[in-house]
């Protein structure tokens, strides 16, 4: 049977294990919170990357569409320009013809405004009572006018195509221009997205030279963790293990002292001698 000093190691074992214990649950429960803080790190900086990984995605594909588009319109405004320069060749070759015409007919007199002198002439002469002398020389003047009419006649035709030809040179030119204007537009836009992306792969990578230390503390503190927790399991064991031989050996110790106290009672009986509180109880509970 074990004694008081025989359980007196095993005691005090007991004791600095229920120490330890204590100590290695603080030690457990500050390393945890270390390993979640760098673990909360670890995902915040994971989140970051993958939200501007997601933005480069988008950027990227507003940038090859902006640019497919500043191609297209790098096509049309080139055809409007290669238009602009036909259309000005074909004015110049419209004035310097009017210029011919101007040369050899040696009027500079507008044919519209020569034809409608010309109805005015005759109105009056058909209209109105005059006399022989003025007829005359009116119908001199209608003379004189139509001859300058009939040689700039060909001129009012020219005019017409002149101010055709102005007139679609300046809408092939403007045009041009708003073509122009609206590549530069979109080819800047372009180049925003292209160097917004650029700065979003700089941050990625910011993150990435971030995310390996923390990577690397999360796993070691992880690892200690897992030893800490293994080191008290194992602490724990032992102190159940001893706790187990300690409720063992009071038992054993009880009924040793149970077993004394009713060994005595019986050999009162057999005296005959009186029995106290004591003894009666001590004789029930061996009989329980």
């Amino acid at each position: 049977m074990e004694t008081d000093g025989d359980l007196k190691e095993p005691r005090e074992e007991f004791k600095n294990k229920k120490k330890e214990v204590a100590e290695l649950r603080s030690q457990l429960t500050s390393k945890n919170k270390e390993k979640e803080d760098a673990y909360q790190k670890l995902r915040s900086l994971r989140d970051a990357i993958k939200t501007k990984t997601s933005q480069v995605k988008e950027s990227k594909e507003k940038r090859d569409s902006m640019t497919k588009e500043v191609k297209k319109l790098k096509v049309t405004r080139d055809t409007l320009n290669a238009s602009v320069q036909a259309k000005s060749s074909t004015r110049k070759v419209v004035d310097q013809r009017k210029k011919d015409l101007l040369d050899k007919n040696a009027v500079r007199e507008d044919p519209g405004k020569l034809k409608k002198d010309i109805a005015q002439i005759e109105e009056k002469l058909e209209t109105e009572v005059m006399q022989y002398s003025k007829e005359q020389q009116l119908r001199k003047q209608l003379k004189e006018i139509k001859t300058k009419y009939s040689k700039v006649k060909e001129l009012g035709d020219m005019w017409k195509e002149i101010n055709s030809a102005s007139e679609d040179f300046s809408d092939h030119r403007r045009k041009a221009q708003e073509a122009h204007k609206l590549v530069q537009l979109k080819a800047q836009e372009s180049q925003e997205k292209h160097e917004q992306v650029q700065k979003l792969y700089k941050e990625i990578k910011s993150l990435r030279d971030q995310e390996k230390p923390i990577t690397d503390s999360y796993v070691k503190l992880k690892t200690q963790y897992e030893e800490k927790k293994k080191q008290l399991e194992q602490v724990m064991q032992r102190v159940t293990e001893l706790s187990k031989n300690f409720k063992e050996a009071d038992t054993r110790s009880f009924k040793s002292k149970v077993k004394e106290r009713t060994a005595e009672v019986k050999d009162k009986l057999k005296k005959g001698r009186k029995l106290s509180t004591e003894d009666i109880l001590a004789f029930q509970a061996t009989n329980e």
